[in-house]
């Protein structure tokens, strides 16, 4: 009897053990069934999330509706960064406060993706356009090159190759399923450049007046010809002389259309559209969309179509 006794409690001894074997690593698995990956603006965000799919617990740091050249993140939000497997930023000065994180993050495993690596960069022109605030001129080294990159969609595409390579760095089982999702979002980016390049080679005008001079890489793809009302930063004003010079430019070239940006005040292109008898448009640099868009199903492609439109009517009448 009490062989049987000790029989049975030694049966369940181990089954405890091997339950709570187990269990750990059921535990486990649930932990590290998706990538947890920090993204620092809208559009890196959505490129994650179409090569990622469910298989990426994904974060977009700069909160919906926040214009992300000068926003911050709370010492909170750095902490959950610091734990995640992928952090995800544009650099180029585009977010003044990663390299701050990035110089001070406590997590060996962290991987850190400058999505602008390996992306043909385009030099900002030193001219009187590239306005600077006490500021951006601490930050000045940074803005040698535009970091607008996404808004050609063939250097698009080398951003999500570096994203696609960091998950593949992270979790190297579900490569294939990354590479195919890759090539897919590849295929979607490389139809719409032959969209634009369609669309814009036929259209008449090429000049473009923007309020911040976000448009260069899409200017230099598809042969327009971008003058910003501001420099770099979409809060920077111009003198009265630039002021002069904007309205002589509408004059001189029978422009119709000014482009506003959908998070930035509107003010300063209205006054000019005002003075000079033109209207405004739309076109939106997707450094981020609010939530409203973000709720009505709004991504990359369908505001990256709705750029066509506004550049469509702006430079067919």
């Amino acid at each position: 009897m009490r062989k049987i006794v000790l029989s049975i409690i030694l049966l369940s001894i181990i089954s405890l053990t091997l339950t709570g074997c187990f269990n750990e690593n059921d535990n486990s698995m649930d932990k590290k069934s998706t990538i947890t990956i920090y993204t620092s603006i809208y559009p890196l965000y959505d490129f994650t999330q179409q090569i990622g799919k469910e298989k990426v617990n994904a974060h977009l740091i700069v909160p919906p509706g926040a214009e992300p050249h000068d926003w911050e993140p709370s010492a909170k939000l750095i902490a959950k960064i610091e734990e995640a497997d992928i952090l995800v930023y544009n650099g180029l000065g585009m977010e003044s406060w990663a390299e701050r994180i990035i110089s001070t993050v406590n997590n060996p495993n962290l991987i850190i993706v400058n999505a602008s690596d390996n992306v043909a960069l385009l030099k900002m022109e030193d001219d009187e356009h590239n306005h600077e605030t006490s500021h951006q001129h601490e930050e000045k080294h940074h803005h040698t090159y535009d970091p607008h990159i996404w808004l050609d969609p063939i250097r698009a595409i080398q951003q999500a190759e570096n994203i696609k390579n960091a998950l593949i760095k992270a979790d190297i089982s579900n490569k294939d399923f990354y590479e195919n999702n890759f090539l897919k979002l590849k295929d979607k980016l490389l139809k719409l450049d032959e969209e634009y390049k369609n669309t814009i080679s036929q259209l008449s005008r090429k000049e473009i007046i923007v309020s911040h001079a976000a448009f260069g890489y899409m200017a230099d793809r598809y042969k327009l010809i971008q003058l910003s009302v501001s420099g770099l930063s979409p809060q920077a004003e111009p003198s009265p002389s630039e002021m002069a010079k904007i309205t002589d430019f509408i004059k001189e070239h029978d422009i119709h259309y000014i482009f506003y940006e959908p998070l930035s005040n509107p003010k300063l292109v209205e006054v000019i559209a005002k003075e000079s008898g033109i209207k405004t448009l739309p076109l939106n640099p997707l450094g981020n969309l609010t939530q409203e868009e973000l709720s009505q199903g709004k991504d990359y492609f369908s505001i990256m179509q709705e750029n066509l439109d506004s550049l469509k009517k702006a430079l067919s009448e």
